[in-house]
């Protein structure tokens, strides 16, 4: 507000700007180290694998995992059921104290954790058992952040203040990455691998005293309080939420006009688009982290503009927008990225095209979200695997029952190896054989072993990896805003968290190696591209026709 004479705001304005932007950072701060403690496991899964499942034998190793892999992704929904229950009862300020308190301790306590070399095969369990209650808590704090944020929010600008919520994502993975980064600096390669790896889990702990301390400056949301003081909140929250049509129609709608939708856009922006470079198009991993994140840093204001943006023309506009670009320019953007981060690659596939000649039967669909899995079952899976993971995209031909899978490259064939006649270390020997002579056949036909770092276009790789992430904010940047908006207030912590975990964690969370997968059973690098095209599409059509606009209405009751 201004004042005569150039005079500066009132006390009572500047007291107001101070509270608001205490609500915003001590809620945005809390949701940064949350993401933090989640992203730890995933930048030292190799090293906390060797730690905690080598010891076991490789089948229940893979099991063991798979679960510790999953149980952050599978879980966040019954966290949103357990602590949006919580929310809506006993107010947003004090659940959101819990569930950081909760994973705050569990990041903390897998830095204490002994070794299987130690203690067996209780290490595994106890690492399993943490996961879970990281991937409950964050199922719980994201929906209280942003509930409290909106309710502390003025009329106009909730998509505004909602907006730095949604940067916290990638924040979280910035401090989670310089915090590995220096350590593994700092220390040396051998002696993070031995106890330095620790230290970013036990240092989380300074974070969370920081992050709580902020948090109890803050006082309870008013709209709770109102609602306290009236006598009218929920008896019985999740009941309310999901027993009842009208609110449990409204929750389908959510997820599937809007959620799921932004979850595919914001995985493919951020971690698939990580994943292509670095897997299929065989670039360095260094290489990639650097680009990927100069795109996040010239991307990441684009959450807040997109915020402020929704306040004006409102959220459905924008998320359907988000969803379209994706739809209609991921196969272009995605064959751009190719063409200049490894143009090697990009001529060999055009000028020597690769067949496959496979018995259907034996192909299995190669789903393997920790990459421990080796499909060495059948000369199908051997052969396709092998071409996968090299980024080569080849042709499948259907072979006669009982065939063994050959790779034809030219006028050369080479025949995978039979897993039924050779086992133990011989298999392991002719599968080593078998991909060497393919790998000698794909050079000479142009097939880099890895992207040349001084072909690959810099600018031009940021640049497409910045339009990816910007598509990420404007699916991304409204979306809280709207699923506060969507829900009154006496059920809008649970009705809110559990669409949002649901798409997030599970359409999302598992679609670099779903995409993968579908890659390795097509034979095109760009096939799994249609999981988010396919998915963005029907929350595009699903949102037109269901979902309803919300910026305008009044969230206090």
């Amino acid at each position: 507000m201004a004042t005569k004479s150039g005079m500066g705001a009132s006390p009572e304005v500047k007291s107001s700007m101070q509270n608001d932007w205490l609500v915003i950072g001590a809620s945005s701060l809390g949701t940064v180290f949350e993401w933090y403690d989640f992203y730890l496991y995933g930048l030292l899964a190799t090293v906390i694998s060797a730690k905690f499942f080598s010891g076991v034998n490789e089948v229940t190793g893979f099991i063991f995992a798979l679960a510790a892999f999953a149980a952050g992704f599978a879980v966040r929904p019954f966290g949103a059921l357990v602590f949006g229950r919580l929310g809506d009862l006993v107010g947003r300020k004090h659940t959101f104290l819990i569930t950081m308190g909760i994973m705050g301790a569990a990041t903390f306590s897998v830095g204490l954790l002994p070794s299987y070399a130690s203690v067996g095969v209780v290490a595994p369990i106890a690492l399993l058992l943490l996961r879970l209650l990281q991937g409950l808590a964050l199922g719980g704090e994201y929906g209280g952040a942003a509930t409290y944020v909106a309710e502390f929010s003025p009329p106009g600008k909730r998509g505004l203040y909602t907006s730095w919520i949604q940067t916290t994502a990638t924040l979280g993975l910035f401090a989670a990455l310089l915090v590995v980064i220096g350590t593994r600096t700092y220390l040396g390669e051998d002696t993070f691998k031995d106890w330095g790896w620790r230290i970013p889990f036990l240092v989380s702990i300074v974070l969370l005293a920081v992050s709580v301390w902020i948090r109890m400056q803050l006082s309870e949301s008013p709209v709770f309080l109102k609602m306290k003081s009236l006598g009218t909140t929920s008896k019985a929250p999740l009941a309310e939420a999901f027993g009842r049509w009208g609110n449990l129609k409204i929750v389908i709608i959510a997820l599937l006009g809007a959620v799921m939708g932004q979850a595919v856009v914001w995985y493919t922006g951020q971690f698939y688009a990580l994943f292509f470079l670095e897997r299929m198009l065989r670039v360095d991993g260094a290489t990639t982290n650097v680009l990927t994140a100069i795109a996040l840093i010239l991307a990441t204001p684009g959450f807040v503009f997109f915020g402020w943006l929704s306040d004006k023309i409102g959220r459905k506009p924008i998320i359907m927008a988000g969803c379209l670009l994706a739809m209609l320019t991921y196969f272009p953007l995605f064959e751009a990225l190719t063409r200049y981060a490894n143009p090697a690659l990009f001529e060999a596939q055009s000028k020597a095209p690769i067949t496959v000649i496979v018995d259907p039967r034996q192909c299995s669909f190669q789903f393997d979200p920790i990459g421990k899995n080796k499909f060495d079952s059948t000369s199908c899976d051997i052969a396709k695997s092998f071409l996968a993971k090299s980024g080569v995209t080849y042709q499948t031909i259907e072979g006669p029952s009982g065939t063994l899978a050959k790779i034809q490259s030219g006028t050369n064939f080479f025949t995978a190896p039979n897993p039924n006649i050779v086992t133990g270390s011989e298999r392991k020997a002719a599968i080593a054989a078998f991909q060497a002579k393919v790998k000698a056949a794909l050079s000479a036909d142009g097939y880099p072993d890895k992207a040349d770092p001084a072909s690959i276009d810099k600018p031009m790789v940021v640049l497409i990896l910045f339009i990816l992430v910007l598509y990420v904010t404007m699916v991304y940047g409204p979306i809280a805003a709207l699923l506060v908006e969507l829900f009154p207030a006496r059920i809008r912590y649970s009705a809110m968290s559990l669409p949002y975990h649901i798409g997030n964690g599970w359409f999302g969370g598992f679609l670099p190696t779903t995409a993968f997968a579908m890659v390795a059973a097509t034979g095109d690098i760009y096939y799994g591209l249609w999981y988010p095209i396919v998915v963005a599409g029907a929350t595009l059509v699903l949102g037109l026709l269901f979902l309803p606009e919300t910026f305008k209405r009044a969230i206090d009751s």
